[in-house]
């Protein structure tokens, strides 16, 4: 193990084991939950300055994985990790998001020791999952973050808790049991579990016939139907978003930022990791069938957003709307789809949490999040309204914040791969400006006619503290996008190349050449 990668380990475990640390301390009483918040802060603040380390050192003008560090483990399974362009920046994400959330759970009372340490475990499993070179590794890590997010939810939740964490946990489990019966199957025969090897491994896809039925694409088609039955639930797509709402409206303010900013990108990350450059014939068959369901999920669930009385369930479901953006681009596989997609997941990271944090500032306040209690905020709570405002049009995709670029470069890439899933995903735009500004104007202007609105404070120089990163990401990269393409493009470039390779010149460009016309010179 190099001092390079021995940097990655600690930004792995060190919140795992503070966590176990916080779980050993005795007593709750205030000095005890006062030092459970400081050590919780401190911790997830020192991994955060150590993954801008791992950062800086990273050499982004290379595909290769990087900080490997590579240790036998359990037969033919190793402890191997490291990162590249694309994981990279979800581990920056993760990191930098778990100090705000650990700020905005400052006024938790209940059972505070356990509440940080699973939050703590949880950045443990989720960095893990972006960090895995190994299948099983991978899994564990995949699977046992809805061990935490599940107490979460259950303990600390509302009214519903109960009901929306078991529907949260069967619902994720369920969907990834399938893919753990292909990754058995992949293992046995490719004789390896490290997901290098296995990247550069081609399977079978010669037709083959189950149940009677001709399967084009043979072994290959069969492994992306189970790993997308998992990653599916995780974005979550439409028809398998019912588990989403609910967890949102019931989990506490930090589960819900941590469940919309990174939870939800675990799903991405595993298609752009597996799906798309392990089954290549598969992910060419079966794009249109993707476009399909993004597209429904951009139209229905924006409408279904519109309906919505309840603010958190609106931002929840405006959540499966913009995760159709990422799928949708995903698969056109293309590099302006691709980049579109890993930067789409990282803005909507800072964007619905921040989307979350308003939600939990005001209910902090007045303990609902009907919106009809509201109306009329601006006159009270002039900063508030201001960076609610700010991220409501992030969320929109307001040019000049990073919600902008995602979409575009998604919306450009699937219009070279299919113009109809393109066209009917833009009216998702619309429609999202429709309910986003919709719930800005009834929460925000008019007048007050909630009499217990005309004392409410506005936000506190801790509820600012904790929004200026957020602010700061949002404006930046949507002014410099390049900041972050920049990282994650030389290992898109070379998923693509290997796409390519085995399906062969995309058909839209092949259209765009024309009979006659010279080929381009790059095929992305």
């Amino acid at each position: 193990m190099t001092d390079e990668s021995f940097l990655l380990n600690l930004v792995l475990w060190l919140p795992a084991v503070w966590g176990l640390v916080l779980l050993f301390m005795r007593g709750d009483d205030e000095p005890e939950r006062k030092l459970a918040r400081r050590m919780s802060l401190g911790m997830t603040a020192f991994v955060f300055v150590l993954s801008v380390i791992v950062f800086m050192g990273f050499d982004s003008d290379t595909a290769d994985f990087q900080y490997v560090t590579e240790v036998p483990w359990l037969g033919p399974m190793e402890y191997k990790i490291g990162v590249d362009g694309i994981s990279i920046l979800f581990v920056m994400l993760t990191t930098m998001i778990m100090p705000l959330v650990i700020l905005a759970s400052w006024k938790v009372e209940k059972r505070v020791r356990e509440y940080f340490a699973a939050f703590l475990i949880l950045e443990t499993l989720m960095i893990g999952v972006f960090v895995s070179l190994d299948l099983f590794l991978f899994y564990l890590f995949f699977e046992a973050g809805l061990i935490p997010m599940f107490l979460i939810i259950g303990i600390w939740g509302g009214q519903r808790r109960i009901y929306a964490s078991f529907k949260f946990f069967l619902y994720t489990l369920l969907g990834s049991v399938l893919m753990l019966i292909a990754m058995l199957w992949l293992v046995i025969e490719a004789g390896t579990s490290d997901i290098v090897d296995l990247l550069n491994y081609t399977v079978a896809s010669e037709p083959i016939t189950v149940l009677g039925f001709d399967i084009a694409g043979g072994a290959q088609t069969l492994c992306w139907l189970a790993f997308f039955s998992s990653f599916a639930v995780k974005m979550p797509m439409w028809p398998v978003h019912t588990w989403l709402p609910d967890a949102h409206v019931e989990a506490p303010t930090a589960g819900s930022v941590v469940l919309a900013a990174i939870l939800l990108k675990l799903g991405g990350y595993g298609f752009i990791r597996f799906n798309l450059p392990m089954f290549p014939i598969a992910s060419h068959h079966l794009a249109d069938f993707v476009f399909f369901l993004s597209v429904v999920a951009i139209i229905y669930t924006s409408l279904v957003a519109l309906m919505q009385e309840d603010i958190k369930k609106l931002i929840a479901y405006s959540s499966v709307a913009h995760m159709g953006f990422v799928t949708m681009g995903i698969f056109a596989a293309n590099q302006q789809g691709v980049d579109g997609a890993i930067f789409q997941m990282i803005s909507h990271g800072f964007i619905s949490g921040a989307l979350f944090l308003c939600v939990g500032v005001i209910y902090d306040r007045m303990h609902t999040r009907e919106i009809k209690f509201y109306g009329g905020l601006v006159t009270r709570m002039p900063v508030f309204a201001s960076i609610f405002l700010l991220f409501t049009m992030g969320n929109v995709g307001l040019p000049g914040t990073s919600g902008f670029v995602g979409e575009f470069l998604t919306m450009m890439g699937a219009f070279k791969a299919n113009t109809y899933a393109a066209f009917f995903a833009a009216t998702g735009v619309i429609l999202s400006a429709g309910y986003a500004l919709w719930l800005y104007r009834r929460v925000v202007f008019g007048t007050i006619e909630n009499p217990a609105l005309e004392n409410i404070e506005d936000m506190s120089k801790r509820e600012i503290g904790i929004m200026i990163p957020l602010i700061a990401a949002t404006l930046f990269f949507g002014i410099y996008a390049n900041a972050a393409i920049d990282v994650f493009s030389p290992s898109v470039e070379n998923l693509l190349d290997g796409y390519y390779a085995a399906v062969g010149t995309p058909e839209s460009i092949v259209i765009a050449a024309g009979e006659g016309a010279p080929a381009p010179a790059s095929s992305h």
